[in-house]
């Protein structure tokens, strides 16, 4: 198995909401585990493969003048800005946000997941377009710390 096919049956988990996953294919052998955290990690691998990892957050390196705080996709989804096609969207660049206020909404298997700021400050960056996929883990906004 490659990295590609790893990365697959990670997604595959995701979706489909598993804890855990095991995959025989001849003599290659995965066994993926989601952490506590929700996020999977590759607890065995085949021998024939290093360990490497899964999935990975891959922060921008900040500005030395600005520091952000980013909001992220809890889940793997449809970004929506707003409640329905007709309403206002929740957020927009310069808004101020505080810990309960709902930013968007990502759509997962049908379920429509109200995603909190969680943080105080003022929205600097909409990081991504409205019903665009978006993946566990993505920026969405960035938040200029109050």
């Amino acid at each position: 198995m490659d990295m590609d096919e790893i990365k697959e049956l990670v997604r595959l988990m995701v979706d489909n909401e598993l804890s855990e996953l095991d995959v025989s294919d001849g003599e290659n052998k995965v066994k993926l585990k989601r952490g506590a955290g929700g996020e999977p990690v590759m607890v065995a691998a085949p021998a024939s493969l290093a360990p490497a990892p899964v999935q990975a957050d891959i922060a921008e390196p900040a500005s030395a003048e600005e520091e952000f705080i980013e909001i992220k996709s809890p889940m793997v989804g449809t970004f929506y800005n707003a409640a329905d096609p007709d309403s206002e969207p929740y957020v927009s660049v310069g808004a101020g946000v505080g810990a309960d206020t709902i930013v968007c909404i990502v759509e997962a298997m049908k379920v429509m997941n109200e995603i909190k700021a969680d943080c105080t400050g003022t929205i600097t960056e909409i990081c991504v377009k409205n019903s665009q996929p978006v993946e566990y883990g993505q920026v969405l906004f960035k938040v200029k710390p109050a």
